[in-house]
């Protein structure tokens, strides 16, 4: 079955404002929802914005993560449902 671009949803989305990492969880169809580490996403000198692959992160990144990370995990539990 072909991927279908309409049945990929982003449940919830966190950006860090300093580094411009996304971190969501995604759903596609009626499968598990799943945290999804990236994209980043960048200023243009235009005043848009641009994306691109997360890559490897900064220690900025890793703390960032680490504070929101029991809010990310609660919210994953919430729709996953009891394990």
């Amino acid at each position: 079955m072909p991927y279908d671009a309409s049945m990929d949803k982003v449940l919830k989305e966190w950006k860090s404002e300093e580094t411009g990492l996304i971190i969501s969880i995604n759903q596609y169809g009626t499968g598990e929802p799943k945290v999804q580490i990236g994209p980043r996403m960048f200023k243009k000198k235009d005043g848009g914005e641009s994306q691109r692959k997360a890559g490897r992160l900064t220690i900025e990144d890793l703390m960032w993560f680490y504070d929101i990370i029991d809010e990310v995990k609660d919210e994953l539990a919430g729709l996953t449902g009891p394990a």
